[in-house]
């Protein structure tokens, strides 16, 4: 039985390299279990990218990953500057990465501009979010590599296990 390999955002493993200089701890029984396994391969998108930690807050203006990595939406701090062009380099960054290990599947942090997978913030930094995929967690899904947030934690498991039958 081959182990399916999985992208994990390095901020649910309580790797302090979010925007603000935080992590996102979501580490349970099953990722201890997973990267004693060496099933997990950890990886920030945007610190691959060289953004600095901590950095400003970054959404996506007018549409969302897929939009971004099309040229037609583009990503702003909240200081108005656009850093379009490094979230895509993330976003390509974190694919090679997922391929060149052999993941399958990827872990990736609801709500950022690039790992988001159910909801990104709205691109008015009100704090208001609205559903879609930021630039990563799109490329990903676009070849192949299947994308949960932390709060589908239980859905990777069903996943990872009905794969690991066949």
């Amino acid at each position: 039985m081959q182990q399916i390999r999985i992208l994990v955002s390095a901020c649910l493993l309580g790797f302090k390299v979010r925007y603000n200089g935080r992590e996102k701890a979501a580490i349970q029984d099953t990722l201890q279990r997973w990267q004693q396994e060496n099933r997990l391969v950890i990886h920030c998108p945007e610190l691959a990218a060289g953004l600095p930690v901590p950095r400003p807050p970054a959404e996506i203006v007018a549409g969302d990953g897929a939009d971004v990595m099309r040229d037609r939406a583009r990503i702003l701090e909240d200081n108005g500057q656009d850093v379009t062009a490094h979230y895509q380099l993330a976003a390509w960054l974190a694919l090679s990465a997922a391929q060149q290990a052999g993941c399958r599947a990827a872990l990736l942090t609801d709500g950022s501009p690039t790992c988001g997978s159910q909801h990104i913030y709205n691109g008015t930094f009100s704090g208001m979010q609205k559903p879609g995929m930021g630039v990563a967690a799109a490329l990903l899904e676009q070849h192949g590599i299947r994308v949960f947030s932390e709060q589908q934690l239980p859905a990777l498991i069903a996943w990872v296990k009905e794969r690991e039958k066949q």
